[in-house]
């Protein structure tokens, strides 16, 4: 699988850069999961900073564009993002979070 980054906007308020790409891929779409970490691997960052939102292939084509926040540490990832989206992108809470949502 390659990638290529379109447009990084820098987005300073949220503490993230919001990142559009191309993908080349030889089989099926790939998994959410595998393009994260290819995203964050490309980006010299962790997979847990990365939450991809757009994976769109076209039928047939081996080319898939997609759209992802790339944050600056997991704490802003899941501060700011809604929780179907963590799941999706299997970011979880912190140890603490977790304790916290069960008091």
């Amino acid at each position: 699988m390659e990638i290529e980054i379109i447009d990084e906007e820098e987005n300073p308020m949220l503490h993230r850069t919001d990142v559009r790409f191309t993908m080349t891929h030889d089989e099926a779409t790939p998994s959410r999961l595998s393009v994260r970490d290819s995203l964050a691997a490309k980006l010299d960052k962790n997979s847990d900073e990365v939450v991809v939102h757009e994976l769109d292939t076209k039928f047939g084509m081996r080319k898939t564009a997609g759209y992802a926040k790339v944050y600056e540490s997991p704490e802003f990832a899941r501060d700011v993002e809604q929780e179907y989206m963590l799941e999706r992108n299997k970011i979880t809470a912190e140890d603490g979070d977790a304790e916290a949502e069960e008091a």
